[in-house]
């Protein structure tokens, strides 16, 4: 067989790259053997500003108009919903987070995304005594139904090899890679944390980071909008909720933890005052970096590979916006920016 394009890894930053692929009319293969789950267990938000000390996500502008788009053609190729269209409440500590949150709306790169309207909390099974403030264009990415039914696209059309990548098969050529029965033009890694196992990026400065969700039925909760407040709500349908997310930097296993569930627990119970139960509890392991930008770029020896890595929690966003990147970089030689390639640090 001989494609353009053999892509490692089918999460979020696959999916991105292989849409460049296809919208390019490149051809590819995809290998995956469902060892990350990082793209999976994502709540899946995108959100344009940092909750926590109010300011802008980088690029967001810039991310939100590639990545929209895609998963609405996205809906259309896979016939499923993926855009949930919902608002953020930021929910206020204070009277001083009230005023915090006004100034930052008089900031250019935030005044369109932060509403001055204070909401008043009118549910009785939120305790939010200070109210919210709105965060607009906003939504969820059903990840998880993203993933399955790409890969189900990608299996029908015999484009999907569910196995193990084996790094000592492939064979460097003078025009491109040969890995067992393939020939391709280039490779792209975009295998998440999995790339601490590949011999030609191992050396990347990626810092795993677990991270666990809940899901828990509650009936009387009845919120239409994502809830952030230490931990954040996403509604679901039939009074399902997410509750994530937790950090841990020393466990990097996919396995769920009493620990964490208690985290969160800890923290919902504070938030909310009506009965709820947990039904669910997911684990996996993002690929952050220290400096919170992702890692793309060129192999410094084999210039036919390359890697696309380390979106770390706000992979919705930012896949679609450096996978354009790096297809711009092999096919026209486009620099990448700066602050997203891999060069910004020695792999010697």
């Amino acid at each position: 067989m001989q494609v353009d394009y053999i892509v490692v890894g089918i999460g979020l930053a696959g999916i991105s790259f292989c849409e460049q692929l296809e919208a390019n009319n490149k051809t590819f293969v995809v290998f995956d053997n469902k060892s990350q789950q990082s793209s999976v267990v994502a709540g899946g938000l995108y959100n344009p500003v940092v909750l926590k000390r109010f300011t802008s996500v980088w690029k967001s502008k810039e991310q939100l108009q590639i990545a929209l788009p895609m998963y609405a053609n996205l809906e259309n190729k896979l016939k499923v919903k993926l855009d949930y269209k919902i608002p953020v409440y930021r929910k206020f500590a204070s009277l001083e987070e009230q005023n915090d949150w006004f100034t930052a709306s008089d900031k250019l790169k935030l005044s369109e995304y932060l509403s001055t309207n204070i909401i008043k909390n009118e549910n009785g099974a939120i305790n939010a005594s200070f109210g919210f403030g709105e965060v607009l264009q906003t939504g969820r990415i059903d990840v998880k139904c993203l993933i399955k039914s790409y890969k189900n696209q990608l299996l029908k059309e015999k484009l999907l090899f569910e196995e193990a990548f084996n790094y000592n098969a492939i064979e460097i050529l003078e025009d491109g890679i040969q890995y067992e029965d393939v020939k391709a033009k280039h490779i792209v890694f975009a295998e998440g944390f999995g790339v601490i196992q590949n011999p030609f990026f191992n050396k990347l400065p990626l810092v795993p980071t677990k991270g666990e969700l809940l899901t828990i039925h509650a009936p009387d909760l009845k919120i239409d909008f994502v809830l952030k407040a230490g931990v954040f709500l996403i509604p679901l349908e039939d009074d399902l909720y997410i509750v994530g997310a937790t950090y841990e930097w020393n466990d990097t296993t996919n396995k769920t933890t009493d620990k964490a569930k208690g985290e969160l627990l800890s923290k919902l119970e504070k938030l909310i005052s009506c009965p709820f139960k947990v039904v669910n509890q997911v684990a996996g392991v993002r690929p952050t970096v220290k400096d919170r930008r992702p890692l793309v770029g060129q192999h410094t020896t084999h210039k036919n590979m390359y890697v696309l890595n380390g979106l770390g929690t706000r992979g919705v966003m930012i896949g679609p916006y450096v996978a354009q990147q790096l297809y711009n970089l092999i096919e026209s030689d486009t620099s990448l920016e700066t602050d997203i390639d891999i060069k910004r640090f020695d792999l010697r």
